[in-house]
């Protein structure tokens, strides 16, 4: 069973992610908080392996939270949830090393496909709604872009392909396909980028890519 944390300071939208979440069959909810402060003391009492929190909530927000729990020792996986008019801030959650985000009307089934996939050790990185976001709202400034296209100067030709396929939201199978190399050669790819890079995971990769105004 996949153990989640749900922190929302709406009691009606964390009994409607409970339900949806435990009918899944292999997730189970460890607890619920109303605030990121309830969070991070949650975390450490109950050690869920997946977090869906809220950006904005009363006292101590999602993003404070989330600095704080993505800085410790078997910090746990961290899903965002948000709506459009806080994007900004997930943004700036991504870069903290959050694995993904979701918005809050997202279907049930996708909702359970997502804990699955960050509990799996995958980012999530929707084609349709992550990559918009994140173009959106990323500071293009010439710094921060001359930063990030020297950054990925340290790649071969093969792992700036890779990267960008990234940055698309493709999975390591279609990256395969896309450029002809074998899922395990490609998963061998990623793997080696991050660590030059100095990365977490997929999704701040596909940052990198856009700071750099390559996505």
């Amino acid at each position: 069973m996949i153990r989640v944390l749900v922190v929302d300071d709406e009691e009606l939208v964390r009994s409607g992610l409970r339900l949806i979440l435990e009918a899944a069959g292999d997730i189970a909810i460890a607890g619920e908080a109303r605030d990121g402060a309830e969070a991070v003391s949650a975390v450490r009492r109950l050690r869920p392996e997946v977090v869906l929190m809220d950006v904005r909530m009363p006292g101590m927000d999602g993003l404070t939270a989330a600095a704080r729990l993505l800085s410790e020792p078997d910090a746990p996986k961290l899903i965002m949830l948000t709506t459009f008019d806080l994007d900004e801030y997930v943004h700036e959650a991504l870069r903290l090393g959050a694995v993904g985000f979701l918005l809050k009307d997202t279907p049930p089934r996708e909702l359970a496909a997502a804990v699955r996939t960050v509990a799996g050790g995958q980012a999530m990185l929707s084609p349709s709604v992550t990559r918009r976001l994140i173009a959106s709202y990323a500071n293009r400034a010439p710094s921060r872009a001359e930063v990030a296209r020297r950054q990925l100067d340290r790649l071969t030709g093969r792992e700036e392909d890779v990267i960008r396929a990234v940055a698309r939201g493709l999975s390591n199978a279609e990256i395969g396909r896309e450029l002809r190399l074998t899922e395990a050669t490609v998963k061998a790819h990623v793997s080696r980028m991050l660590a030059k890079l100095g990365l977490a995971n997929r999704v701040q990769a596909a940052i990198l890519v856009h700071d750099a105004d390559l996505g």
